[in-house]
């Protein structure tokens, strides 16, 4: 009898020993949905988790990005919308959560979703094409305004943040933009180059790789503080060395959410989940990398600190797009 409690006692010790089994995780492959065309920066996103989440071996199933840009992003929040339960789809979200129901009167409301975590903040910066002269928001501005016909801006999607950036832009400085939208902030840096456009207001990540190649030139960005990183990143100039827009006398600031959602009506186990996932995914050697070479601010807020986020947010990008005139009556 007493070797028998033994060997109880033994195999309690060697169960307690053993980690705990997860209380749910994904049986097939996860779907990332990203709301825009290839190239862009929540494709480029979506691509780095994917690999930060295989090379770590993050979790046992593999994930396949789907781009849904249909409909200037509709595509995708319809998508996740009608997808009640299925823990098994993740959307990329940016601030189209909030503008295309208000511009585009869509039956969406990102409370129908489950939010899981905010993982970055994303900046914007006026660019103009290294062929042209202005070397400076002043001479940008100046130029704009002699001209004879409004000057090109080209944008990722209407009535949208570059769409609202322009906006201001000229509420600001009188200056008159033929705004210009494309499927993507990829798409619409291959036309700044091309001279199609004479500016854009892309996200770093979206003009990175002109920049380097030195095609295009960054003026000033959108936020009230330079961009923190200082290495090299085209020629001998850095993220930092780029002015904010108020320094060079345009007072417009504006930064933009990337934030993971699942469907409604999922579990609480289920979310969980992919809140650790993600989690994990921000203390990732890639997602380290990509934050500093794509210029993003790192930050993980969830829970609660999410939702007053998201609800601040929201009433923000209300009030901008109603003084831009872009809500549908």
């Amino acid at each position: 009898m007493q070797a028998f409690v033994k060997a109880i006692a033994a195999g309690a010790i060697l169960i307690a020993g053993l980690p705990a089994a997860r209380a749910w995780e994904p049986t097939k492959p996860v779907e990332i949905v990203v709301a825009a065309g290839a190239g862009g920066a929540s494709d480029q996103m979506a691509r780095m988790m994917q690999a930060a989440i295989q090379k770590n071996n993050l979790m046992k199933q593999p994930t396949v990005v789907s781009l849904k840009g249909g409909a200037s992003g509709a595509e995708a929040l319809i998508y996740m919308k009608s997808s009640d339960g299925d823990a098994n789809k993740l959307l990329i979200a940016y601030s189209l959560i909030y503008m295309l129901p208000l511009s585009a009167k869509i039956p969406f409301n990102w409370r129908e979703l489950t939010p899981v975590s905010v993982i970055a903040l994303d900046q914007f910066v006026l660019w103009s094409s290294a062929s042209k002269p202005y070397k400076s928001v002043k001479d940008f501005v100046e130029a704009a305004k002699a001209a004879p016909a409004p000057f090109k801006m080209g944008g990722t999607g209407s009535k949208r943040e570059d769409h609202v950036l322009t906006a201001f832009i000229e509420k600001q400085t009188g200056a008159k933009f033929a705004y210009l939208p494309y499927k993507s902030g990829g798409e619409a840096a291959t036309q700044l180059v091309g001279n199609h456009t004479e500016s854009n207001v892309n996200n770093p990540s979206e003009n990175l790789e002109v920049w380097r190649a030195g095609q295009v030139r960054a003026l000033c960005v959108f936020d009230k503080e330079r961009i923190s990183y200082r290495a090299k990143v085209a020629g001998d100039l850095s993220w930092n060395d780029v002015p904010t827009c108020k320094e060079e006398g345009l007072d417009v600031q504006y930064l933009m959410l990337r934030a993971i959602f699942l469907p409604g009506k999922v579990t609480s186990e289920q979310k969980d989940f992919y809140v650790e996932l993600f989690e994990k995914v921000t203390q990732t050697a890639e997602y380290k990398d990509y934050m500093e070479k794509q210029a993003l601010k790192p930050i993980f807020l969830t829970g609660r600190d999410m939702v007053r986020f998201l609800e601040d947010d929201d009433a923000l990008n209300k009030k901008l797009m109603t003084e831009a005139g872009f809500v549908a009556n």
